[in-house]
């Protein structure tokens, strides 16, 4: 085992919060560069006795949260979020101080319609719009403009919903499908793994099932919708962070307390490995360990966040 330089130890929730029984659950690395973590009373919780970690945490609804908002100068906000009538999936930061909520699944009606899974809520916390963002996501991220991305799993891709059947998506903050890839990947994903952004410009990671496939880094141009596509050094990471011809990628052996993280460099058209190393970190990292911002990938590992620069 090993440090890695660039490694910096970010954010736990403070020890009044764990006494007082609250817990992380869903998180996000805002568009700014800050942390947004959803905290959720332990009374509300149940706890699977087959999924490990945070993610096996569920809450009974309708449930009340706190958001923890850690910015980049180092001051927290501290938010209500009331009445939660579903359990999200995934939560993201949208302009304007929104919040965004997601579940994962979504399945159609009796009258063949999908219902919304999405939620956003206004900076008091209250509902503003509600719409579907399609099913089995992910990966789900926000972009500096306040778009909105994400990746499916097999289960979306084959159950019917048409933008988790391209397996990739870009949406308004209000529900409307903005980017599809159209014939623009290389073959056709399987499962979304993570993603980042880098200035403008978003990333998304998946791969493939096919004989000829593998994993996918996908950097798509919002504003003329070009995407392009290298394979990745790393098979499914868990985490990804780009800046200009450096990458970092992490991945996880499932609720260990170690990570592997790799370093690569492009050159010419594809991605060369630099460096490779196991790094043991504060507690067990899970499923839905990774976002990238700007060049700094953050890693959640137990209820403690990393950022490890690119």
């Amino acid at each position: 085992m090993s440090t890695v330089v660039g490694t910096q130890k970010v954010w736990r929730p403070p020890a009044a919060d764990r006494r007082a029984g609250w817990c992380p659950l869903w998180w996000t690395a805002g568009p700014a560069g800050e942390l947004a973590v959803l905290l959720v009373h332990r009374r509300h919780l149940r706890r699977s006795r087959y999924v490990k970690g945070w993610v096996g945490r569920s809450p009974d609804v309708p449930f009340d949260g706190v958001l923890v908002i850690r910015r980049t100068d180092g001051s927290v906000e501290r938010r209500m979020v009331m009445d939660v009538q579903d359990r999200p999936g995934h939560i993201a930061l949208l302009p304007d101080s929104r919040l965004l909520m997601a579940s994962g699944r979504t399945f159609r009606d009796d009258t063949g319609l999908w219902p919304p899974n999405a939620v956003v809520r206004s900076p008091e916390g209250n509902q503003e719009s509600t719409f579907c963002i399609g099913d089995d996501i992910t990966v789900l991220m926000t972009d500096r403009s306040g778009s909105i991305w994400t990746a499916y799993g097999g289960e979306g891709m084959y159950g019917g919903h048409p933008e988790s059947a391209a397996g990739l998506a870009g949406w308004s903050a209000d529900g409307r499908v903005t980017w599809a890839p159209g014939g623009r990947l290389p073959d056709t994903p399987l499962q979304g793994c993570t993603s980042a952004t880098e200035g403008d410009r978003v990333w998304l990671v998946w791969y493939s099932g096919s004989s000829r496939g593998g994993t996918f880094l996908t950097r798509i141009t919002p504003s003329t919708g070009e995407a392009t596509s290298r394979r990745s050094p790393v098979h499914a990471p868990d985490g990804f962070a780009v800046r200009g011809n450096r990458a970092v990628l992490t991945k996880r052996e499932h609720n260990r307390r170690s990570t592997e993280v790799v370093r690569a460099e492009l050159v010419g058209a594809d991605w060369s490995v630099t460096d490779r190393r196991r790094i043991r970190v504060p507690g067990r990292v899970v499923m839905r360990c990774g976002q990238g911002r700007d060049g700094s990938l953050w890693l959640r590992a137990g209820d403690t966040w990393l950022r490890i620069e690119a």
